[in-house]
């Protein structure tokens, strides 16, 4: 036993985690150590006992549980590779998984060979990133960077507003009308329309509704409060 590849299942759904027991028990050069339904008994098992490799399901008792027992367990066993197995295959998921320090990430509905392959490559140090799942960090990597890139442009103009200007927006957030906000303000409706068609354009925007969504969106409410 010693010679053989120690993993642990972690798989909510207890068909499948005996089916992936039993694929692992059948190799000739690795064994089961142990088999979690959820991300705190795995956490559990990589506290408890040798484990080389944890072949483990990103969501089981809650959405992103594996993520979340993956980041713990690194955080103190970091010579345990995590292969993450899943039915996820969305840009953001992918990228969380490997974000984690995962070696790798192979789908549920893959071939059993290719699950073995993955289990093998990861305790040798092996990384191999399929292109498929290259794509998807590429992919989420380019939206973390426009999103850098609207964050500092907001920022930039944000910057430059006047006292009043930010008032105004801690209104629109309030979900105010312009008639309310003119009340408030103890103003005329025609001053605060002209308050909002600079703040137009400033954003660069055609509807206060876009600047409101705009801030809700990159959850920077916070900076009007």
């Amino acid at each position: 036993m010693s010679d053989k590849v120690k993993v642990a299942i972690a798989e909510d759904i207890k068909v499948l985690r005996e089916d992936f027991c039993e694929l692992v028990n059948n190799e000739d050069d690795m064994i089961v150590v142990g088999a979690a339904a959820n991300g705190r008994e795995v956490i559990e098992i990589a506290d408890n006992k040798d484990v080389d490799l944890i072949l483990m399901d990103i969501e089981m008792e809650k959405y992103h549980d594996g993520i979340e027992a993956a980041q713990n367990i690194l955080q103190y066993h970091s010579n345990i590779a995590i292969v993450f197995l899943t039915i996820h295959e969305d840009d953001e998921t992918v990228f969380n998984a490997f974000a984690t320090g995962a070696v790798d990430y192979v789908v549920k509905s893959s071939p059993y060979e290719e699950i073995l392959e993955s289990i093998r490559n990861a305790v040798k140090g092996k990384s191999v990133i399929r292109s498929n799942i290259a794509a998807k960090i590429r992919n989420e990597f380019s939206r973390m960077k426009r999103n850098e890139e609207s964050l500092l442009f907001v920022f930039d103009i944000i910057s430059k507003l006047t006292p009043t200007e930010r008032e105004l927006i801690k209104l629109l957030l309030m979900s105010m009308k312009v008639s309310e906000i003119a009340k408030n303000r103890h103003v005329e409706v025609v001053t605060i329309k002209s308050q909002i068609n600079s703040l137009l354009k400033k954003f660069q925007k055609r509807r206060t509704k876009e600047i409101v969504s705009m801030i809700r969106k990159l959850q920077i409410e916070y900076l009007f409060e």
